[in-house]
């Protein structure tokens, strides 16, 4: 990549110029966002390395209509996936849909995407666009510590003794065969996405934020994604365990947990984030308000990848429509390490082609550029490429 980069710029005009921009750029990239004043590269100083062949995204599709629309954007770790889900929010508020971009991946870089702190856990206005863009970074640990929580009253020996104490041996070891103590304290992968994409559904119930339409998700890599989506039924088993047997013990099981403060009742915080959960299952699902979109690059690893994350979302009827080809190079080259790159990304695209996963997927390509896309302009730059 290396030699690439040294060929391009030996063959621009203004390569110093290009080379005094990247040292600065760099140099404010390793310092501290908070320490640091942002300097944003114009538009003419990124540049287009590659030249991807003419794809048509099928934008026009995804922007028609006020209706509420979530996009959720995920794939292998390291492909651009941020970029493109902050590109995507960009667009959208550019053609006049309010719009919400979160990240919910537990190695944030949206705060990088758009050159600002978007870490307080509220959502942060980004300006430089037509209509209202937010941000926010979800912080999954964080997102956690409720659910815990919920179970610290729950999951220890405590309720089984008193439980015993009283004569309720046998629902005591029914408690006990639930292991909830192991689930409130070593919960599932999955659990802190989903609980944070629940915290997010529930900033967008409120009147503030009822006028966005659309939602653009910055997900975690594959694997958390498919433990995501495995979550509902888990909490089905386990969670709605307990819940059918508070039901059927009824006063005794609220005096056990404390009656006397039945608004922090650990039970009822666990419930209702069950049926947030049930409504986020819902969501992914819903093909008429959510689409899943798949991001990866030109190389065979990462295009396998894909095509196993595709067949897990297609059996979770999941809606896919679209394959993101991100960091394509141009169809020709006088450098002979360009043009075996080249020959490497060409062979990676057929096999998507000859892929029984991924062929029908819409293919949208995004071009290598030899700058970091940061911030409102560069991500603006990137969706004019990208999303057409």
């Amino acid at each position: 990549m290396a030699a690439l980069l040294r060929h391009i710029f030996k063959t621009q005009k203004n390569s110093i110029l290009l080379r005094n921009i990247t040292t600065s750029f760099n140099t404010i990239s390793s310092s501290s966002l908070h320490q640091t004043p942002f300097i944003l590269p114009t538009l003419s100083q990124v540049r287009l390395i590659g030249n991807a062949a003419e794809s048509v995204c099928g934008f026009d599709e995804m922007v028609k209509g006020n209706d509420r629309k979530y996009y959720m954007l995920g794939g292998k770790g390291g492909v651009g996936k941020t970029s493109c889900a902050a590109s995507l929010a960009v667009k959208f508020a550019n053609h006049g849909h309010p719009t919400v971009v979160v990240s919910t991946d537990p190695a944030h870089s949206l705060s990088d995407s758009f050159a600002q702190d978007l870490t307080g856990g509220n959502l942060v206005p980004v300006e430089g666009v037509s209509s209202p863009l937010y941000a926010l970074e979800i912080n999954p640990d964080k997102s956690m510590d409720e659910f815990r929580t919920a179970g610290q009253k729950l999951g220890g020996g405590g309720a089984k003794s008193l439980m015993q104490s009283i004569g309720l041996g046998a629902i005591a070891d029914q408690l006990g065969d639930l292991k909830l103590e192991e689930l409130l304290h070593t919960p599932p992968p999955g659990t802190d996405e989903i609980i944070a994409i629940t915290k997010v559904m529930q900033f967008l119930e409120t009147e503030e934020y009822s006028k966005f339409s659309r939602i653009v998700f910055d997900t975690a890599p594959t694997g958390h994604t498919l433990r995501l989506l495995s979550l509902p039924e888990f909490l089905d088993g386990s969670v709605g365990k307990l819940i059918k047997m508070k039901a059927k013990l009824g006063s005794v099981f609220n005096s056990l947990l404390g009656k006397e403060q039945p608004q922090n009742n650990p039970l009822d915080k666990l419930e209702k984030l069950k049926e947030r959960v049930a409504k986020i299952h819902d969501l992914f699902h819903n093909s008429d308000t959510t689409e899943f979109i798949i991001v990866t690059i030109p190389t065979i690893m990462a295009i396998s990848e894909s095509s196993r994350l595709h067949a897990s979302l297609k059996k979770e009827s999941v809606p896919v429509k679209r394959l993101i080809i991100n960091q394509v190079l141009p169809p020709t080259s006088d450098c002979k390490f360009c043009s075996m790159k080249i020959k490497d990304q060409m062979r990676a695209i057929e096999t998507i082609r000859n892929d029984s996963e991924l062929s029908g997927l819409r293919l949208c390509q995004a071009p290598l550029v030899d700058m970091e896309i940061r911030g409102v302009p560069a991500l603006k730059f990137m969706g004019d490429k990208l999303w057409r």
